[in-house]
């Protein structure tokens, strides 16, 4: 993930079906990040899962992007 605003990142989450994962921002300009889920078994191949790019900057704005992972063999 990365995330960019000129009055600094506070925080950002990504979520992927119903497993939220964050970071502190530190108030950096530029934020990138990497994140590992695990999807649990039983999901049928071709299921679409949630996923889902939020971040906070320093003034409180909060932006958020909604997509989805496609559950392959």
């Amino acid at each position: 993930m990365r995330a960019e605003d000129p009055d600094g990142i506070d925080s950002v989450w990504v979520a992927l079906d119903s497993v939220e994962k964050g970071e502190d921002g530190v108030f950096d300009r530029v934020f990138t990040s990497r994140w590992r889920f695990v999807v649990a078994a039983g999901h049928p191949q071709g299921d679409r899962l949630p996923l889902t790019f939020r971040a906070r900057d320093v003034a409180g704005f909060e932006a958020q992007r909604d997509t989805y992972v496609v559950v392959g063999p």
